[in-house]
């Protein structure tokens, strides 16, 4: 089933059913209002939510009304946990080249992950407003989980046991702020946004692209117009969501709805194209000698989408345009 959330003038907004085309949608109201409530209370509330989409997808649904991805907020539109990590390697090893760096050893044995912002979510199909674009503003295109509740010290096995949902996701944040200044508070400024796609799908609508921890499919990624990437999200990926999830519950169990990101989308055959600013340059450093990208600026469009093998959008896509902040 597809889940999204309509905004409604609450914090929260409404928890809605889509059909697997992304045309129609229904209240889940009678079962659910809020997307946190089915994650809490998953093995009850989860089933009748596939009714609804079973009936909405045979066309059925009395109710129906035609889906607009403008009128969402994330599908959770703030989580008690989201933690954003490096699972595609390839993206570390343009970072440390550019730099003229080794990449150290450390980082190939188990992935990195970091906390981020979760009191709220930015809108899918939105202008997204920055008081400034200093200090290298990019994005990172890449897909994301929602789990379950999960022990502490869970194995990767268990940790894809956990997945309930999973998203399309952008974080914004800001190259040149360097996480170990005490101006940039840590990682917090230098990480400052993040966006997902209109809908969460529970894993079965992937059919074969999900296998093994990974999404196996193209990531499309437009900047201002120009197509910039049509990334493959499985093939270069270096640890597996089962892997990241057990990672970050080593030392803590987790709650439902917490959230795991894989990072950038990166691949090593560059003709791929890449999923963020930041690789593009490192690309043209290694061709060049110098980056010929700049990073984002006032009046500037972001378009990231994956289509599934029927070629059909799978989350809705995640539509930016950066203005400044009045």
């Amino acid at each position: 089933m597809k889940l999204a959330t309509y905004q409604d003038g609450s914090r929260d907004g409404q928890l809605v059913v889509v059909s697997r085309d992304l045309s129609t949608a229904h209240y889940a109201t009678g079962i659910a209002s809020r997307l946190q409530q089915v994650l809490d209370d998953w093995n009850f509330l989860s089933p009748q939510l596939q009714d609804l989409a079973i009936t909405l997808n045979h066309g059925k649904a009395r109710h129906a009304f035609p889906f607009e991805p403008a009128k969402c907020l994330s599908p959770l539109p703030r989580a008690y946990h989201w933690a954003s990590s490096v699972a595609y390697l390839q993206h570390l090893q343009l970072g440390h080249a550019q730099r003229g760096e080794p990449m150290p050893e450390a980082l190939l044995g188990e992935p990195l992950l970091a906390p981020a912002a979760s009191d709220q979510f930015l809108a899918p199909c939105a202008e997204q407003r920055f008081a400034s674009v200093a200090g290298g503003l990019d994005f990172e295109a890449g897909l994301a989980v929602m789990t379950g509740d999960l022990a502490a010290g869970a194995s990767s096995a268990q940790g894809l046991d956990a997945v309930r949902l999973l998203l399309l996701s952008t974080s914004w944040c800001r190259r040149e702020v360097s996480p170990t200044s005490p101006a940039s508070a840590g990682l917090l400024q230098g990480r400052p946004m993040t966006a997902f796609g209109p809908v969460a799908v529970t894993p079965d609508e992937l059919g074969e692209a999900w296998q093994g921890g990974k999404v196996s499919a193209t990531l499309q990624v437009s900047w201002n117009g120009r197509k910039i990437g049509q990334c493959d999200t499985g093939s270069d990926m270096s640890f597996h969501f089962g892997q990241l999830i057990a990672q970050l519950s080593r030392q803590r169990p987790l709650g439902a709805g917490c959230l795991v990101g894989s990072g950038p989308v990166s691949n090593q055959d560059a003709a791929k194209g890449v999923a963020c600013l930041a690789d593009k340059r490192a690309q043209e450093m290694q061709a060049h000698g110098e980056p010929r990208t700049a990073y984002a600026e006032y009046g500037d469009t972001l378009y990231v989408d994956l289509k599934g093998r029927d070629g059909l959008s799978v989350f809705g896509a995640i539509e930016h345009s950066v203005t400044e902040a009045e």
